[in-house]
């Protein structure tokens, strides 16, 4: 049975900045927060802010709020235990404890694949490389089969390129699910097992996964258990929560590959609090509890199964007439980086270039996928970088017509 479509009306009214009639369309930078996520926060600072773990009544109230948070994450992840998740104030910050942590099970001569994608899955993987004389390689994403010649930017990450990066010394993985650049989704579990496969029949001592979900988890729905990979993180102020981010370390990999960055007498050898010294903001956590229950309320079953695809069918709406009018405009000097076409291979994350200079009023630039950006062919300028325009569930056909309208004036 097919999900019903969204009620718009309904899920706009849970954004209160959304009535400002302004156009949010840098989504991927950040979306708006649910009202029910800042009510939780203020609640939170003005009833029970207070230290978690004692036992009275305050700090127990106080310390199932935050309980709550962790749960929210866990649900969201799919992990197996609210145990598997750390919270923190981004997912750079994130994925650098993780990669500190992962210091010393990281050994002279293991390869680190990393892709030219966002920097937060790069940056800390390439210092843990020169710290532990550890190789860098690079998973550059190529041409698309099918896609027109005639645009070099029609790029995604692919497995054919990413096997022959493999050795009996590759130690990790480290890679996008959806391209905040490109918008393009990658196929996860047929990727990790692939890998695993390769790997195991080379001998690998140790392979692990790390999946950047910032530019997924907005438009899909994240399942570590089904994909099967150790780590996996993304940010919940790109997922309508406030300015923190949640990392997923499965159970046996936070105990046997991460040494803890904790104080050095508390005992946490399995305990997500070893990624997270000091403790996450407290109120930021309970804060994101308002996020599932937030999404399950947009589907009649109330799963976030069907909940992500209702919203993938109406983020559909949006893609189709935005990337069709930019495909008409190739005359114009118009390439779209990325897959040309809507579908499910497609978020409505949509980055383009243009021939010559244009006084086009829309975010532009990298967009911390730095190394992305720099390897496509033809050269682009990369502090110039990309158009990017990036559309949610609560953005609607309407605003799709505005944008077109004001790049037709611009494109003309």
């Amino acid at each position: 049975m097919t999900t019903p479509p969204l009620d718009i009306a309904r899920v706009r009214a849970a954004f209160p900045a959304l009535s400002s009639g302004f156009l949010f369309a840098d989504n991927a930078g950040g979306s708006q927060c649910l009202a029910a996520a800042v009510s939780r926060l203020s609640d939170y600072l003005l009833n029970t802010n207070v230290q978690l773990g004692a036992d009275y009544a305050v700090s127990a109230h106080s310390t199932a709020r935050v309980a709550e948070g962790e749960e929210a994450a866990r649900e969201l992840f799919n992990a197996e235990s609210a145990e598997e998740v750390a919270y923190g104030s981004s997912s750079t910050m994130l994925v650098e404890n993780l990669a500190r942590a992962m210091e010393a099970d990281v050994q002279e001569g293991d390869e680190i694949i990393v892709t030219g994608e966002h920097e937060s899955n790069a940056g800390p993987w390439k210092r843990l490389a020169a710290r532990r004389g550890a190789v860098i390689k690079l998973w550059s994403a190529t041409h698309i089969p099918g896609a027109s010649p005639d645009n070099p930017y029609a790029v995604a990450l692919q497995l054919d390129a990413l096997l022959p990066l493999l050795s009996p010394r590759t130690r990790l993985v480290a890679f996008t699910a959806c391209s905040n650049i490109l918008g393009s989704l990658v196929p996860i579990a047929d990727i990790v097992r692939a890998v695993r496969n390769t790997t195991h029949a080379l001998g690998a001592r140790k392979t692990e996964f790390c999946v950047d979900c910032v530019a997924y988890a907005p438009h899909r729905r994240i399942d570590v258990r089904a994909w099967d990979v150790e780590y996996c993180y993304f940010s919940m102020y790109k997922v309508y929560g406030p300015h923190c981010a949640v990392l997923y370390a499965r159970a046996p990999a936070l105990r046997d590959s991460l040494s803890s960055l904790a104080h050095h007498f508390l005992d946490v050898p399995d305990k997500p609090y070893k990624l997270q010294p000091g403790g996450p903001g407290y109120e930021l956590v309970y804060a994101c509890a308002a996020v599932p229950p937030y999404l399950r309320l947009l589907a009649p079953s109330g799963t976030l199964a069907d909940a992500f695809d209702a919203i993938a069918r109406h983020e559909q709406t949006l893609l189709e007439p935005l990337l069709a009018f930019l495909r008409g405009k190739a005359g114009r000097g118009v390439r779209i980086v990325g897959e040309e076409e809507a579908g499910i291979r497609r978020v409505p994350t949509i980055s383009f270039v243009v021939a010559g200079e244009r006084p086009i009023g829309i975010r532009y630039g990298h967009f911390y996928a730095y190394t992305l950006v720099d390897t496509l062919e033809p050269k682009l300028d990369v502090e110039d970088g990309v158009v990017r325009i990036s559309l949610v569930h609560y953005n609607t056909v309407e605003e799709v017509r505005r944008i077109i309208g004001v790049l037709e004036e611009v494109l003309a």
